[in-house]
């Protein structure tokens, strides 16, 4: 057996335990349940993620406590979860979180990580600014040494999984360049506004107000993580691609099944040819985001950042109109009842909707490549 069959049949492995795992304690009634109860105190599933199923490190290198697995790993585990909709931390966690500690080993990296991967700690990536609009580069939090120590100012918005964190992971200016910072929940002058978002995760606004770190909270050379930055944004772009697969794949059986039981004129309105066609466009544009999706994975590791950047920003401009065939075409296909609470086929609409925007949406994306492409072109 080759190493690349051996991958294959340990992703296999994982996605099956996981999808098993979810189908027992993460059903559609359950989901209802835990959103109506909002809990900030912990995520749902996350111990059970973490020592009922051991999957936190599949990505992470063994000699992390991981399994080797890389991105492979995440685009198949964060696709298991977005097939059942489960709002778990596990891209702000262990894609951006634990990407960015493992670039930047250190004593006090080292040990997060091994917290992280114990299923101890949670991370929320604080870096969208209110006047950002996705621009990665746009940060206004200050970042200031003070003797021995550091001092951090600024706001943070819709921070992701923020409400569950022990920890974040906050990018702030510290002269011309941006720098990351490892900052614990409990530091005197962080306070954060939580709040369910419309897909049924949770978030925070935070504000940090003369917060003192010690100055091993900072990960790399200050003043110059912004390429550190970038390649994280691109990890979570192409794992929420991923997701959107798994979304999109529940609103296509669900629409499926809807249409061959769902009858008129006394036949399944499947026979209908219009809807056939339809359907068809969906499955194309499902199929065509989920296999780029899988050809950048591949790559995103090795890539240059030229390269990885214009390879993820077209993957997430299909995934996005993917998303936008499929979940209307899933809304109209079942009619209005397509749209409410008690069917499961808008909240995963909603989720699709979300995902469309989420790290850019495509007209943003458009623009870098578009960018991109200019830098490239000789100059004649």
């Amino acid at each position: 057996m080759n190493t690349l069959t051996e991958q294959d049949d340990t992703l296999a492995m994982l996605r099956d335990s996981l999808a098993r795992y979810l189908d027992d304690h993460h059903g559609f009634e359950q989901r209802l349940h835990a959103l109506a109860k909002a809990d900030d105190a912990t995520p749902p599933f996350w111990q059970g993620l973490s020592r009922e199923l051991d999957l936190l490190g599949a990505a992470l290198p063994e000699s992390q406590g991981g399994l080797g697995l890389g991105m492979a790993a995440h685009l198949a585990l964060i696709e298991t979860l977005g097939g059942a909709l489960a709002a778990e931390p596990y891209l702000s966690t262990m894609v951006i979180g634990a990407g960015l500690l493992q670039r930047h080993p250190g004593a006090a990296a080292d040990a997060l990580l091994a917290r992280v991967v114990a299923g101890q700690a949670v991370l929320a990536f604080a870096h969208a600014e209110p006047q950002s609009r996705h621009e990665r580069a746009d940060v206004q939090a200050q970042l200031v040494r003070e003797g021995d120590g550091l001092r951090l100012d600024g706001r943070k918005a819709v921070v992701q999984a923020a409400p569950w964190a022990s920890h974040f992971i906050v990018t702030a200016r510290s002269g011309n360049g941006l720098s990351l910072l490892v900052v614990p929940r409990e530091m005197p002058g962080l306070r954060l506004r939580t709040y369910p978002t419309r897909d049924g995760a949770r978030a925070a606004d935070i504000a940090f107000d003369n917060v003192r770190l010690p100055a091993d909270a900072l990960l790399g050379d200050e003043g110059a993580a912004l390429p550190q930055i970038e390649r994280a944004l691109d990890e979570a772009t192409v794992a929420i691609c991923a997701e959107s697969v798994g979304v999109m794949r529940r609103l296509m059986r669900d629409t499926l099944d809807y249409v061959r039981q769902r009858k008129q004129f006394g036949v399944p309105i499947s026979s209908f040819q219009v809807l056939q066609h339809r359907l068809a466009d969906m499955h194309m544009a499902l199929e065509q985001a989920a296999a780029l999706t899988s050809s950048v994975g591949e790559i995103v590791d090795t890539a240059s950042d030229d390269d990885r950047a214009r390879a993820v920003s077209s993957a997430k401009v299909a995934a996005a109109k993917a998303c936008k065939a499929v979940g209307q075409g899933a809304v109209q296909l079942h009619g209005g009842m397509g749209m409410t609470e008690e069917l499961a086929i808008g909240h995963y609409v909603r989720r699709a909707t979300l995902i469309e925007s989420q790290f850019g949406p495509p007209a943003w994306h458009l623009r870098r490549v578009a960018k991109l492409r200019a830098a490239a072109t000789p100059v004649r």
